[in-house]
């Protein structure tokens, strides 16, 4: 079964309704049972993603290779009873990031590996990204040798491919840092159209060369700059103004849509309006697992009033204890004071903590709370004062106030914020700059 976002996605007339959807790029096994429940509430195709660093061939930080995240996957779609014909699975970053401090030809045959695990594997939405310099290389290279080192991972997705899912393709670069910036931010300069047309065609030129021009035909998207953004404690909301040149650009036969991403903590009117401008692909990973971790210290707060440990034993006390025992992971990206250091590892928006919630002493941790929960009923009031934006679900009865429905339903809030988006953009008027854009809605 081919899900009807698939069978969208690979018309090629300019004249298909616009489509607009989220891709939830995350690993956590929570918020892909919320995203899937999610899908099944709404009768929707759901789209996964993988990153480079998070699973490939070695294993990613994960632990996980592409097939054996599809198993996993599809193990929980299995247990809320989602079917998979529904599901698309995509890879991010796609390219020799992981392995960028070795040679490039060393760094490109590992990634070739790499992507040749996802096409195998089945992953339909393949995001190419060869932008980055090895070693001994400048940080930015030539757009054609870019596309030259495309070429090179596509030839490999193409023989990994079933023949009867051949693989689609996004191209383009020009993306915020992953995970957010490392500062405060105030401005951000919108992909320059002419950059974005100078991609496309010397990507189109390098597969015609290749004799990979029907892959080339199932390239479907650009990534771009719109100006949006999050920093560890501040957002930039999409401009529509700022980005109406770029938008245009869709408008002048070319048959592509544009991917956003870290669309994380946008307002629903500009997610909306970033669909109505061409940007069909909309991606959010650090945002789940920020309301996630925001809906677990909450419940801590509430443990702590219901049946109190000593502070040491709190969840936010393991936690903290954890990274500092392993900095890797955030180290780098934090700065400040010790004190300002201390609440960016917990509470920045690019959301760090996220990468430890697979590590046995933070699920102990986990464990340990809901079971100090266990047969408790939690008070509204304590909601209210702890959960504050899940009080209503709880008072209307539509949410349980156990550990686990609080959890799912704050996860859900942000799908269900990206999922009125998408609704509303389709039911507003068209706007000048998103004309002629070539997919259909997914609902």
């Amino acid at each position: 079964m081919t899900s009807t976002v698939v069978q969208s996605l690979t018309r090629r007339s300019n004249d298909i309704a616009r489509l607009g959807f989220f891709s939830i790029c995350t690993a956590h096994p929570v918020v892909i049972e919320a995203a899937l429940r999610h899908g099944l509430r709404h009768g929707v195709d759901v789209l996964i993603e993988a990153t480079c660093n998070q699973v490939n061939q070695e294993g990613g930080y994960t632990g996980m290779t592409p097939a054996d995240f599809r198993q996993f996957v599809e193990r929980i779609a299995a247990k809320v009873g989602f079917n998979t014909g529904h599901l698309i699975l995509g890879g991010d970053h796609l390219g020799p990031a992981p392995w960028k401090n070795l040679a490039a030809d060393e760094a490109m045959r590992r990634a070739e590996l790499m992507i040749a695990g996802y096409a195998s594997a089945g992953f339909r939405k393949l995001h190419i990204d060869a932008s980055m310099g090895c070693a001994g290389e400048p940080e930015m290279l030539s757009d054609e040798l870019v596309a030259e080192r495309a070429v090179r991972l596509v030839r490999s997705a193409e023989a990994a491919a079933p023949r009867e899912h051949p693989p689609l393709y996004v191209i383009g670069t020009e993306v915020p840092v992953p995970g957010g910036a490392l500062e405060v931010i105030d401005h951000l300069e919108v992909t320059r159209p002419s950059a974005a047309q100078r991609t496309i065609e010397v990507h189109r030129a390098a597969f015609e060369q290749a004799g990979l021009s029907t892959a080339f035909d199932r390239v479907i998207g650009l990534v771009v700059q719109p100006g949006v953004e999050f920093g560890h404690q501040n957002v930039i909301v999409y401009r529509p103004e700022r980005a109406r040149e770029l938008s245009n650009l869709l408008s002048k036969g070319n048959a592509f849509v544009f991917e956003a991403h870290s669309t994380d903590y946008q307002p629903a009117s500009a997610l909306a309006a970033l669909v109505r401008d061409g940007f069909a692909f909309l991606k959010v990973g650090p945002g789940l697992t920020f309301a996630y971790r925001e809906a677990l210290y909450g419940l801590d707060a509430i443990a702590q009033v219901l049946a109190p440990v000593p502070e040491q034993e709190t969840l936010s006390a393991a936690m903290e204890r954890l990274m500092m025992a392993r900095p890797e992971y955030w180290e780098k990206y934090y700065h400040g004071t010790e004190d300002e250091i201390r609440v960016q590892r917990h509470f920045s928006y690019s959301d760090r903590i996220r990468y430890y919630w697979a590590f046995p002493e933070a699920q102990a941790a986990v464990n340990r709370l809901l079971e100090r929960l266990n047969g408790l009923t939690i008070p509204e009031t304590l909601i209210s004062q702890y959960l504050a934006p899940l009080y209503p679900g709880v008072r209307s009865g539509a949410v349980l106030p156990t550990p686990e429905d609080l959890l799912e339903h704050a996860v859900s809030r942000v799908f269900d914020v990206y999922h009125e988006a998408v609704i509303s953009s389709q039911s507003a008027p068209q706007s000048k700059s998103g004309e002629n854009s070539r997919f259909a809605a997914c609902d």
